[in-house]
């Protein structure tokens, strides 16, 4: 248009010097990626670098703020707020150039004439050194929404300028090494997407904590985005998996739900444009976009990383009037895209009793006296090691927070400002823990560990952790393939990260036990409950429709999001190996289970599939690997049936995997028996008819064999996969298996406890040894050579 004002559709990235990354952003993706409808941006204009720096010049105001700045030590917190709060106020006291507001009107008269007066629109900060690939400005600067009329778009403009010079920016620009005077500053004023009557959020085109690259991860929450990107709700998450969304098939691997107890909406009346209310608790129950809003997503933010040949962090809107999906903002992400090829992984050598618990950001741990901040008014009594523990944060918190050694909020999801800027600064962060201000004392020593999967604790006193770093680009080959043992799905595309040949057991306890908590048979038989269990389970399945719904979607989140991680290495799948006794332990489980001496040799694995009392319930299992495997099309998937007794056993269970659409050897399936009674040893060639290979399980094979309970205190000294007797029943069945040509792995405890075992096992020829995550690394060393 001019030299102060530009259309967006104008400006490119190669114009980040004229109008900030933000707004060079937005106007990169309305001239690329709009006019075929693959990514869908609201219109707008950009006030520019020049009529920043013209505004700054007149009446002297640079100069003042220039010799303000020279007297500041920006780690002295009270006084940066001081000079924060003098230079924001010079800054809305001063006019604009007559030219500069000349221009402002004519663009939104313009504006008027495209969109029409009943319009209001949203004023957006961007730096010229924001959002640049090697440094994150998110949220830095100020954002004003549902503004209406020129005078308020004026004194939103002026906010925005202003906000330049907030606390947090000031001090990150010194830490950065950016000069004051080279950065100026853009406003976007740009369509308000009627997310306040929608839903909103932000979206990353990687998984966040372990930089996997072939998710798109999302959270939403109803309402303006502004309660998500502060921090100020509990959103509800999603992951996408690409691969499986471009090949045209259902890609929702996992979702949760999230608190969102409050929404930003536009006021009714006041002087404020907006106004924060409370969400009915029926909505909260449910998630604020369904699968195919889910994945239309998933397809723009795939189509923005396309475009900029990077992994990007994606503020989203869906408009509640049209019934569109927005994207607001586009910026490259900046944390994991950097992380190199050496892995840390923190692990705690004990636990303590539990203070808290929240989403966790990064994988890593902290420890130190905890304090409790309710307000900025407080920050004096954070002392660098201090672990910081507030309601939640925004921007001006940034100068405390690079003192912490974690953080914990009662706010927020992992996209919140504490969450972004927790992994710039390498921090462990947890966020939305609810009460943590009420249940962490103030100056208690605590431990913070992100080092457990999605969930993040606050333990009790300081913990002993160490800290293991792997160089992945070395490991040397080894004489088998070295799987994994996996049963957490928060944990696997941190595990993925390993060095590995695939899964050689996907544990389905962990996912019932944790994801889903409640017994198939109290789900199907939901009607029949007493109403204070049905109100108790009635609380988890809401957002998922059916009882029976609830129980095969959540299995199938879980284990698509392990085969997903893995792809295209296999994934066994073991079937749900619970006794009765842990079965019991689940809501509504009492009801249904029965009381046995030793559950360890009673109603488990095949013999319980094969009953007519649970037949149902491993139905409802089959239905979920079958969603898996056709409708996602994951074929890495295999399955594993646990202990099974006899050969009429072993038939049994073979037919009744066909009768519910699991074929051997249909699409590449195989059906592996884990090898760990005695019999499956003895009969192993009869066996291996009815299978496509064994998978041994050490654990139980020793103490079958050895006629011993390693629980007990008594006789536990004894438990020992390399007694001579294990040993040669190990032998048989792996010479069987060889004899057949068949798979044989193994997948117990012994491997990962003794690498002397797990050469043993070597020699013997068996095909690979599927490990605990934490021993992968130096026991695959051992295997090929390089360690002792």
């Amino acid at each position: 248009m001019n030299e102060y004002i530009l259309d967006l559709h104008q400006v490119q990235m190669s114009d980040v010097d004229k109008v900030g990354g933000k707004n060079a952003s937005l106007g990169e993706m309305l001239r690329n990626l709009t006019a075929d409808g693959s990514v869908r941006v609201p219109g707008g204009f950009a006030t520019t670098a020049h009529a920043y720096r013209e505004f700054l010049a007149h009446e002297g105001l640079a100069d003042r703020i220039n010799a303000l700045l020279d007297t500041l030590d920006v780690d002295d917190v009270r006084r940066l707020a001081e000079v924060g709060a003098q230079i924001r106020q010079w800054i809305m006291e001063t006019p604009f150039p007559p030219a500069f507001e000349q221009a402002l009107e004519t663009a939104y008269r313009q504006l008027e004439a495209d969109y029409g007066t009943e319009v209001s629109w949203a004023v957006r900060s961007s730096a010229t050194a924001e959002d640049l690939p090697d440094a994150s400005f998110a949220g830095q600067q100020e954002t004003i929404l549902n503004v209406r009329g020129l005078d308020n778009v004026k004194a939103a403009v002026h906010e925005v300028f202003a906000s330049l010079f907030n606390d947090r920016a000031i001090a990150y620009r010194v830490h950065q090494g950016f000069d004051h005077s080279q950065v100026a500053l853009s406003a976007g004023v740009q369509k308000m997407v009627r997310s306040d009557i929608g839903a909103s959020g932000v979206m990353f085109t990687l998984d966040t904590e372990s930089g996997f690259r072939d998710v798109v991860f999302i959270t939403g929450s109803y309402g303006l985005g502004e309660m998500v990107v502060q921090g100020a709700v509990n959103p509800d998450e999603f992951y996408v998996h690409k691969p499986t969304l471009a090949a045209g098939r259902p890609a929702v691997l996992r979702r949760g739900v999230g608190g969102k107890a409050i929404k930003m909406v536009y006021a009714e009346e006041g002087d404020k444009p907006v106004q924060v209310v409370d969400v009915p608790v029926e909505e909260r129950q449910h998630f604020c976009i369904d699968d195919q809003q889910v994945e239309e997503l998933a397809h723009q933010a795939m189509a923005i990383e396309a475009h900029y040949q990077r992994p990007m962090d994606i503020e989203w809107a869906l408009d509640g009037v049209d019934g569109l999906l927005y994207i607001v903002q586009a910026r490259p992400e900046t944390v994991q895209s950097q992380s190199g090829r050496v892995l840390e992984r923190y692990e705690l050598q004990e636990r303590g009793p539990v203070l808290a618990e929240g989403r966790s950001i990064g994988s890593r741990i902290g420890a130190g006296a905890a304090r409790v901040i309710l307000s900025l008014d407080e920050m004096d009594k954070v002392q660098p090691g201090d672990v910081l523990v507030t309601d939640m944060t925004d921007p001006d918190w940034e100068p405390i927070m690079k003192r912490a050694a974690a953080i914990v909020t009662n706010r927020g999801g992992r996209t919140c400002h504490a969450a972004i800027i927790a992994r710039e600064l390498g921090v462990p962060a947890v966020v939305g823990c609810g009460d943590a201000t009420r249940t962490v004392p103030d100056g208690a020593d605590v431990t913070v560990s992100c080092a457990e999967g999605d969930t993040g604790f606050i333990y009790e006193g300081r913990l002993p952790f160490e800290v293991k770093r792997i160089e992945l680009d070395r490991m040397p080959e080894a004489p088998v393939k070295v799987m994994m043992n996996v049963g957490n799905p928060e944990r696997a595309f941190s595990f993925a990260q390993i060095p590995h040949q695939g899964v050689g057991l996907a544990r389905l306890e962990f996912i019932i036990n944790n994801m889903i908590g409640v017994h198939p048979k109290a789900l199907l038989e939901f009607d029949r409950l007493k109403p204070e269990l049905q109100a108790e389970i009635g609380g988890r399945v809401a957002a998922y429709g059916y009882p029976r719904d609830y129980f095969v979607k959540r299995l199938a989140e879980g284990i698509s999001t392990i085969v997903a991680a893995f792809a295209p290495e296999p994934v066994i799948l073991r079937m749900s190996d619970f006794k009765s006794n842990e079965y019991a332990n689940l809501i509504g489980g009492t009801l249904y289970e029965p009381e046995e001496e030793n559950p360890m040799i009673g109603f488990r694995g095949a013999s319980r599939y094969i009953a007519e009392s649970f037949r149902p319930c491993f139905e409802m299992e089959c239905e979920a690997l079958r969603y898996v495997r056709d409708t996602m099309g994951l074929k890495n998937l295999q399955v594993m049936i646990p202990f099974v007794r006899t050969l009429e056993e072993a038939e049994a269970v073979v037919g009744l995997l066909e009768q519910n659409g699991l074929e051997r050897g249909r699409d590449g399936l195989k059906v592996i028996m884990m090898c760990e009674l005695p019999s499956n040893a003895v009969l192993a060639d009869e066996f291996l008819e009815y299978f496509d290979g064994f998978s041994i399980g050490s654990n139980d094979m020793t103490q079958l064999t050895l006629g011993l309970d390693r629980d007990s205190a008594l006789v536990a000294e004894r438990f020992d996969e390399r007694n001579p007797a294990v040993k040669k029943m190990l032998a048989m069945a792996i010479a069987a298996a060889r004899r057949h040509g068949k798979y044989v792995g193994i997948c117990g405890q012994g491997p990962s406890d003794h690498p002397d075992l797990a050469q043993w096992l070597v020699e013997q020829g068996i095909e690979s040894v599927s490990l605990n995550p934490d021993t992968v690394v130096d026991t695959w060393l051992f295997l090929a050579g390089e360690r002792r």
